[in-house]
């Protein structure tokens, strides 16, 4: 299980690595299209270049033809002048061309690459989201594809086209003022790239705390407006944004203190540059008082440090944004390589479920080695039977539920639907043949239609309807101004707790699976609709095997056999009136039940 915040370790990959990774998005197999925009933008970057040096040659020539006072001359300097114009015009041409050839290739690898995460992320144990922090990973998931567009810009369009153009420079200076000129040169670059990777890498620490309590911050914030209610019943809005206040306050001294390390290597990128203009600058101009070059000349040694300069004072800029993008994509990385816990056998056949019988066979489970659940379980549910698990909470009863859909691998033993261990077959051919109505019902931000159409991809209107019918929920619906259009809120919050259960069991009535479990399916509801849901429950029950965990013991009477959970083992099993006639366990939570239905009532 990787850590809440990868950003805090040092880079695990190096940048080589990373970027070979990285790389494979920029150059997709099986794309000539997109292989063609990136030759096609490179070529125009060329293009960009080619006129940019050129310019200041053409500056130099309207210097020089100036010393005239004919007309010939001063038509030379007024063509001079728009040839030059025409260049500057050229070089902003084809970087806007650029970006329209490249703009769809790092659109295309961040689709691409947010695409491989999500995917990967629901590939994941119900234990990673437990453990990780939804507003952490979604604020991962954020840096890192806004870093991909980033880092496909700066590498294709500044680090490499700035090589080239140096390479230029040099062979200019070369052969127009001497092998001094360009020593100078190369000599200032090498000390402005290594004074600038030195200081960044100090600074790439600074950006990784800040990075990391960024994330805290965006964390408690999001887990603080999920949990709206629970801050409110307990008059914690103040604790709350103290609590924000702290995280937001470390981020922002963090901040201040990479913004100030920023301004320190502006400054000696700054005195480097400029005290290598200052000298080549005197160097030409000394030339010129002892007749070696002409004034023109001290304009083209101008214009090519200006241009050169320009690229390597973003040069800092550039490297510290692909050491920060590293970062960024470095922890979306982490995500991606994060192990699955529950995968499917290379060869795993899909589940065929003709009846629907379930058994656990001497089943042992533990959501780690210090908190064992399960202890030895035994349980035969013949196809078409009711079977109910009650049993003090804490007990294993969801459990059972959660390791039937596989969430969770069994620590020994093994869970047979058929007489097919569920545990050698694919999970989506599984799970499509199990439905449920969770306790907890959690619903999407979306409308009531979309949320029971949920439980079938595919499903008509009147497929949709009819389930809600089945779930009495129709009439209700059908009151609602915009009817199944109606949107229900974060986590279904416009709806009551009974209007939530009701949408679940609705789903699961769509999915129509051989195998139903109803996880305290009627807890939220009254009496009265409990009393139709029931009724609907039982109807749909019929023919297919049902697990009822129930907590109300009225609601499982009727069950063919109950069992009755204690500390991960079954402590009694039998219907209901043999484990009455037992007076054990059942019947003693029986009795209680029912002192507290007689108190109810009389209030």
């Amino acid at each position: 299980m990787p850590p809440d915040t990868p950003t805090n370790a040092k880079l695990k990959q190096p940048g080589l690595a990373l970027l070979r990774r990285f790389l494979p998005y920029l150059w997709p197999k099986g794309d000539p299209g997109l292989k063609a925009r990136v030759i096609g933008a490179f070529a125009l970057v060329l293009c960009a270049k080619a006129v940019i040096l050129v310019m200041p040659f053409a500056y130099k020539a309207v210097i020089d033809s100036m010393d005239g006072n004919n007309d010939p001359a001063i038509m030379l300097a007024i063509a001079l002048v728009v040839a030059y114009a025409g260049a500057r015009f050229g070089g902003v041409l084809f970087d806007n061309l650029r970006n329209v050839v490249f703009e769809k290739v790092g659109q295309t690898a961040a689709r691409r690459l947010t695409e491989n995460v999500f995917t990967h992320l629901h590939a994941l144990s119900l234990r990673f989201h437990l453990e990780r922090k939804t507003g952490g990973v979604t604020k991962i998931i954020e840096r890192g594809t806004k870093s991909i567009d980033t880092m496909l810009y700066f590498l294709l369009f500044n680090i490499a086209p700035t090589a080239v153009e140096l390479l230029a420079v040099c062979i200019i200076f070369y052969v127009k003022f001497g092998p001094g000129l360009v020593a100078v040169t190369l000599g200032v670059v090498a000390l402005y790239i290594t004074f600038t990777r030195l200081v960044t890498i100090w600074r790439t620490q600074l950006r990784r705390d800040m990075v990391d309590l960024d994330t805290t911050a965006y964390s408690h914030a999001v887990d603080s407006l999920l949990n709206f209610e629970t801050v409110k019943y307990f008059n914690a809005e103040a604790r709350e944004a103290q609590r924000f206040s702290r995280s937001v306050s470390s981020w922002a001294q963090a901040a201040v203190k990479s913004e100030n390390s920023l301004a320190l290597l502006n400054v000696g990128q700054a005195l480097l540059t400029n005290a290598m203009m200052a000298g080549a600058m005197g160097y030409t101009v000394w030339g010129w008082s002892e007749g070696f070059f002409t004034v023109g000349d001290v304009v083209l040694v101008n214009a090519l440090l200006m241009q050169l300069f320009r690229p390597l004072d973003f040069l800092g800029t550039v490297y510290r944004t692909i050491q920060q993008g590293m970062i960024d994509m470095e922890a979306m990385f982490e995500l991606i390589d994060t192990p699955a816990e529950i995968v499917d056998a290379h060869d795993a056949p899909e589940l065929a479920v003709p009846h629907g019988a379930v058994r656990f066979e001497n089943v042992d489970f533990g959501y780690d080695a210090e908190r064992q659940i399960l202890r030895g379980l035994d349980l035969d549910i013949p196809a078409g039977t009711k079977l109910a698990i009650v049993g003090p909470s804490g007990a294993g009863k969801s459990t059972i539920a959660r390791l039937l859909f596989r969430f969770y691998d069994v620590t020994s033993g093994r869970i047979l639907i058929d007489g097919q261990d569920i545990a050698k077959v694919k999970q989506d051919s599984l799970r499509a043949e199990i439905g449920i109505v969770p306790q907890d019902t959690v619903l999407f931000n979306d409308t009531i239609g979309y949320n029971i159409a949920y439980g079938r991809d595919g499903a008509s209107q009147a497929e949709i309807e009819a389930a809600a019918k089945g779930a009495a929920i129709h009439d209700f619906i059908m009151s609602l101004e915009h009817g199944y259009r109606t949107r229900v809120g974060e986590r279904g919050l416009k709806l009551s707790g009974g209007e939530k259960q009701r949408v679940a069991v609705a789903r699961a009535l769509l999915k129509d699976p051989p195998v139903l479990i109803l996880d305290e399916a009627t807890s939220a509801l009254d009496s009265r609709t409990e009393a139709e849901i029931q009724a609907t429950l039982d109807q749909a029950a019929r023919n297919r095997t049902t697990i009822v965990i129930a907590h109300r013991l009225s609601t499982i009477v009727d069950a063919d056999e109950i069992v009755v959970l204690e500390q991960g083992r079954i402590a009694e099993r039998g219907s209901h009136v043999a484990l009455i006639a037992k007076a054990g366990l059942y019947a003693e939570m029986w009795a209680r039940q029912r002192e507290e239905r007689a108190i109810d009532a009389a209030r």
